[in-house]
């Protein structure tokens, strides 16, 4: 017998190669096929582990992954773009935000219970969703009570007469609603004010370990009281359909769904992982970074974090590393944290040739949010490939002679190449203008020449 698949909305990745998948990353990510080809491979394990007979995918850990390379050369956005296209659960934390055991700091299972209260609400919004009908049909009716309440019938009239023009007047009303005509209307509702109450906090203790139990110890504390309010149709259709929407959920198996999914679906991206590396020797009661790797380790291997949503063990959760180790290297951790990171992986530094292919390639490049952007103002922007050429060989030079930030580069320069047609944008008289190589020329040259002014601006 198998183990059962996280439950989730049907998607095409189950059917994905590993090279489709990889296909389906080029989209969004320039180069880096090394690291594609390694987080395909690790998907694709996880797709392969949920048709095994349950006791040996059990045995069956995740290969996590360690990404070295610069910043800015897409490690981050290879993992966003993996999850989103699994539809698992993602979030991304940075190792140095963390801190040992007996400090104040963030701990380390946070990061868990993060997953879980976004994979909530990824659960839940497919459920509202599914509802979603439903919970307006049943908005309808409540908007309709309120603009016609119940008319009782006098003593000489007919009853069933009454509910028939009760029923006639119900119809037009609704027909008048559905079209928007009543939204200006005023309606009286009753309102939940949301209540927040002071705690006071024990010193050593931290507000995720307060917050595990306290709504279920005190599920009164943060109801809030219920006060009439005169609202117009249009609001209180807003208000009552998260109402109904509510009561069609049921949030026990939401946060059990949520909990599974995290199980078998969730993946965790820790970066700056470097920023933790290498062993200090023993200077007193201070932090250590090999102190936090220590905590890191039993979250990598495999442990049961306490959630307010219940249990969750992370011997399935799938964990992408990365750093740029300009400093450390990979063998300065501890080595039982190297040992759960099996696969590694080098990206490669971006240069000109790779600067033009991201900002022209990607769905959702730079230039053609430029373009976009300025297409509401109504201006038509375009792009030569020469200046699109040269945009690539500033980015470049200002990387070469500063700190190399990677294709982050390209948005600071970017920006200052089009800062004045999206300061001017709205007055513009000629509402064409032509991105070519002597306009990038003349609004970066200034600031590439003079390597101190681009230290602080670009």
């Amino acid at each position: 017998m198998s183990i059962p698949l996280p439950e989730r909305p049907s998607t095409f990745i189950d059917s994905l190669t590993p090279r489709q998948i990889v296909a389906e990353l080029d989209k969004y990510v320039v180069g880096q096929a090394k690291a594609k080809r390694a987080v395909a491979i690790a998907l694709r394990n996880r797709l392969r582990r949920q048709k095994l007979p349950a006791e040996l995918a059990e045995d069956v850990a995740p290969k996590n992954i360690l990404m070295i390379g610069p910043t800015g050369v897409g490690k981050t956005e290879i993992a966003r773009r993996l999850a989103r296209l699994a539809q698992s659960p993602f979030i991304k934390v940075e190792a140095s935000k963390f801190t040992e055991v007996g400090y104040v700091g963030r701990d380390v299972e946070s990061m868990v219970r993060d997953l879980v209260e976004l994979a909530v609400n990824m659960v839940r919004d497919e459920r509202i969703e599914e509802v979603r009908v439903k919970a307006e049909l049943n908005t309808e009716e409540r908007l309709l009570d309120l603009l016609l309440p119940p008319r009782p019938a006098a003593p000489d009239e007919d009853p069933g007469r009454i509910r028939d023009e009760m029923h006639d007047t119900r119809q037009r009303m609704r027909e008048q609603l559905r079209a928007g005509k009543l939204d200006e209307r005023f309606v009286e509702i009753d309102v939940q004010e949301k209540s927040f109450p002071s705690i006071e906090l024990i010193a050593g203790s931290s507000m995720e370990e307060v917050g595990v139990n306290l709504r279920d110890m005190m599920p009164g504390l943060f109801q809030g009281k219920s006060k009439r309010r005169r609202v117009t149709v249009a609001d209180a259709r807003e208000r009552l359909s998260a109402e109904e929407e509510q009561k069609l959920i049921d949030m026990e198996a939401v946060s059990s769904a949520a909990v599974e999914r995290v199980e078998q679906a969730g993946i965790i991206f820790v970066d700056e992982i470097d920023k933790i590396a290498g062993r200090e020797g023993s200077h007193g009661p201070e932090i250590s970074r090999e102190g936090v790797q220590r905590d890191i380790l039993p979250i990598v291997e495999g442990t049961t974090v306490n959630t307010k949503h219940g249990m969750v063990r992370t011997d399935h959760i799938l964990f992408i590393a990365a750093g740029a180790f300009h400093v450390s290297k990979p063998s300065d951790l501890i080595p039982e944290l190297q040992g759960r990171f099996p696969i590694r992986v080098e990206l490669d530094a971006l240069g000109q040739a790779e600067f033009v292919r991201i900002l022209t390639e990607p769905k959702s490049a730079l230039i053609k949010q430029y373009i976009a952007l300025m297409a509401t103002e109504g201006v038509d922007l375009t792009f030569t490939e020469d200046g699109v050429a040269t945009i690539a060989e500033y980015a470049t030079l200002v990387n070469e002679r500063t700190e190399n930030i990677g294709a982050r580069r390209l948005h600071t320069v970017m920006e200052r190449l089009l800062d004045e047609v999206s300061f001017d944008a709205p007055t513009l008289e000629d509402k064409s203008v032509t991105i070519d190589a002597s306009y990038v020329r003349r609004m970066l040259a200034d600031i590439v020449k003079n390597e101190d002014l681009s230290r602080y601006i670009l």
